[in-house]
């Protein structure tokens, strides 16, 4: 996946969108002959976004692809002379320009696992390639959660993310996280997300209704026969729909037919209307019937509607009824299965009100609520020093909250018979790797005293992915990480995973790990 084979990478890493106190303490390393000293990070969170009690793991693909295509240009390295002082010894520029990533080593949980307070990463992980991803498919899992598997998800948020990388971002990580879709194009080119999209109220409101199309002509979907005009045939439904509505044929808008006949003539097999441009009742719903029921006599069949206001719940069970009763009256059974799609602000609670048994509603789009994180835009991810030349460092404050866990560690996942979820252990890389079916004396948070754990499984959670710059194994494609998130979740006890007041899942430490802890805590005592 080198920079020059990858143009995503290229377009990605960008060695300077760091902060400026990378720049000063890498010179103040060099200048204290420190530069090429081993350290290892951990990226970690402390509490759980959204007030739940799971995150997912996401954004290494994108840690990887930075990584590996990090090289400093003569511009990046000009700039930082700019605003480096002015007396900086020549030597550590000529120092930056020969810096990769070729000595870096990554420790990760692999992209799409369940992820607790305590861990996500060790070694070089970039900082900006992993939270944002990591809440984006996190917020995607709950809203998955909530529709159920039935439900489409389409995320259409590209136009209320946060700048173009954003969009990139929420729309990869939203399919990752259980969204079905995405209509951001740029996604589907890079990332392989499956792209849905049909038509604005901009293209239906452009149509005043005189228009001619170029060619009106539509042959039969078999291929057999002469072709029709399709205009004039949905003319002739009109009259129908309009009688068996109880509507005059002059009551649907002019313009609104004419946008879905050009629609439907450029997509005969793929036909949609968006009914509310006018009135859904009046207009949109009589005027995509007279359409649909014009190309459902020419061998095609329309593949939906979507309504963008109201009470969208309501109004998919009244089209419904409408379209069960055309169907029989019509005598065209495909039309009472028409899918309904809706949109406009859709949040966790009307979510789970289209959710609910009863509801009429096929597909949902959603845009603010899942690309800008509303509820909570930021995971306060937090990457810390624990070791130097394998010597543990600890951040010792006043605020426990804020004290760090020291050393190279090791994390494992305990399970139970059944295979449910136990707890996570983290504890020292040199520690033999706890076994099914032994007894485990563990310290959970706060403790005063250790606990027993005997586990029937154990998982190691952090995978290899990157040693001395080198791509361990093949990374797994975004479809496959989005497969880990639904199977991650299913271990999930019902109890983890409800979104509201959850039980907290417990991330323990290993008795070597603690008594680390109480060692550099006693030492930096007066």
């Amino acid at each position: 996946m080198a920079a020059e084979q990858d143009p995503e990478g290229r377009a990605a890493a960008r060695p300077l969108l760091t902060d400026l106190y990378q720049a000063t303490m890498a010179l103040g390393y060099w200048r204290a002959g420190r530069a090429r000293d081993a350290a290892e990070f951990e990226l970690f969170f402390r509490r759980c976004p959204f007030g739940g009690a799971f995150a997912l793991a996401a954004g290494l693909r994108d840690c990887v692809r930075f990584l590996r295509a990090f090289r400093l240009r003569d511009a990046d390295v000009q700039f930082l002379a700019s605003v480096l002082p002015p007396d900086t010894d020549p030597a550590f520029f000529e120092h930056l320009r020969s810096l990769d990533c070729s000595e870096v080593t990554v420790r990760a949980l692999p992209e799409g696992s369940l992820a607790f307070p305590g861990g996500l990463g060790e070694g070089g992980v970039p900082r900006l390639e992993v939270p944002g991803p990591s809440l984006v498919a996190t917020n995607a899992a709950r809203l998955r959660l909530i529709a159920g598997p039935e439900k489409r998800l389409l995320e259409m948020g590209l136009r209320r993310a946060q700048g173009p990388d954003g969009g990139l971002t929420a729309s990869t990580y939203s399919y990752l996280g259980g969204f079905d879709s995405s209509s951001n194009v740029l996604a589907g080119q890079l990332r392989g997300v499956p792209v849905a999209g049909t038509l604005a109220h901009s293209f239906v409101t452009s149509f005043s209704g005189s228009e001619v199309p170029p060619d009106p002509m539509l042959a039969p979907a078999a291929g057999e026969g002469p072709g029709v005009d399709l205009a004039a045939k949905a003319q002739v439904w009109l009259e129908h729909v309009c009688a068996h509505l109880g509507l005059g044929v002059q009551e649907p808008h002019p313009g609104e037919r004419a946008a879905f006949v050009a629609y439907a003539l450029a997509f005969p097999r793929a036909f949609q209307g968006l009914l509310d441009s006018y009135s859904v009742w009046r207009s949109g719903l009589p005027n995509f019937l007279a359409v649909a029921l014009a190309l459902g006599e020419l061998g095609y069949r329309a593949v939906g509607v979507r309504l963008d206001s109201g009470d969208l719940l309501q109004q998919a069970q009244e089209i419904r009824k409408v379209f069960r009763a055309a169907a029989a009256q019509f005598q065209v059974p495909w039309l009472e299965s028409v899918p309904i799609a809706v949109s406009n602000n859709i949040d966790e609670e009307a979510l789970a009100r289209l959710a609910q048994e009863g509801s009429e509603v096929n597909v949902i789009g959603i845009g603010t609520s899942v690309v800008t994180c509303p509820q909570q835009p930021s995971l306060g991810c937090v990457y810390k020093l624990v070791a130097v030349g394998g010597q543990p460092r600890m951040k010792l404050t006043e605020d426990p909250e804020k004290q760090t866990l020291p050393g190279s560690k090791a994390a494992f996942r305990l399970l139970g018979s059944d295979g449910s979820l136990l707890m996570d252990v983290l504890q020292l890389a040199e520690e033999p790797a706890p076994q099914a079916g032994q007894e485990l004396r563990v310290w959970p948070p706060g403790a005063q005293e250790p606990c027993t754990v005997r586990p029937a499984q154990v998982e190691p959670l952090l995978r290899l992915c990157l040693q001395q710059g080198q791509l361990c194994e093949p990374l797994p494609s975004l479809a496959e990480s989005r497969a880990l998130v639904q199977l991650s979740l299913s271990q999930l006890s019902p109890e983890h995973r409800r979104l509201q007041s959850p039980a907290q899942y417990q991330v323990v430490l290993s008795e070597r790990l603690q008594a680390l802890v109480n060692s550099l805590h006693a030492r930096a005592s007066p």
